[in-house]
């Protein structure tokens, strides 16, 4: 796989500049705020380390991570009365582990090909 090729790569990086973006827009408090850009700008992070080195499997799963912490975020740092920012999280977090999910067996078809030249 090329660099900057990997389409759920681009899928999580657009997820989570839309979380870390999301408080502009969204009804939110201080705690959700946080929570949201710091996760958002850790799932861009990590995309972009994705996007640059498609042979790292540690970074789609890293990726998977941070779509569950995006998941359970709303519950774990209380903010599930303001319906709107749980629900980005919610979505964001799913978007996240799901492509960073149908990404792994790419990397790993990707180890599983290389040649060895004797």
């Amino acid at each position: 796989m090329q660099k900057w090729a990997r389409w759920q790569d681009w899928v999580t990086l657009i997820a989570g500049a839309y979380a870390a973006l999301s408080p502009i827009w969204t009804t939110t408090d201080r705690t959700a705020t946080w929570t949201m850009v710091v996760l958002g700008v850790v799932t861009v992070v990590a995309s972009l380390w994705a996007l640059a080195m498609p042979e790292d499997r540690i970074s789609e799963y890293g990726l998977m991570l941070l779509g569950v912490l995006f998941i359970i975020s709303p519950w774990v740092m209380g903010f599930t009365n303001l319906t709107s920012m749980a629900v980005t999280a919610w979505i964001v977090g799913a978007v996240t582990l799901v492509a960073g999910f149908l990404a792994v067996p790419q990397v790993d078809g990707r180890m599983h090909h290389t040649r060895v030249a004797h």
